[in-house]
């Protein structure tokens, strides 16, 4: 979960996501606040996402579609995301 936060390569990650009851935000300059863990993303060619903090560094496939974000670890376990409107907060 802390490590759950991507994009592809454009302003449409930037916002406030839930994942399962938990809420992180993703800002414009390549943060990534996770509670209040904070991390550092970066993009990768084939819709790939690097996010750094200070327990790990993983590489997760991203795919994005509307207000949904899945990242995916290779060989490991979807996390599935739902972007929070402005209506919500």
């Amino acid at each position: 979960m802390l490590f759950a936060i991507a994009g592809c390569g454009n302003s449409s990650i930037i916002g406030k996501w839930r994942m399962a009851g938990s809420n992180a935000t993703v800002f414009s300059n390549g943060v990534v606040l996770v509670g209040d863990v904070r991390g550092r993303y970066k993009f990768g060619d084939q819709d790939r996402i690097k996010i750094e903090t200070p327990f790990a560094t993983t590489v997760y496939q991203m795919k994005l579609s509307g207000d949904r974000m899945t990242l995916e670890e290779r060989g490991g376990p979807k996390l599935e995301f739902s972007k929070i409107s402005e209506t919500q907060r």
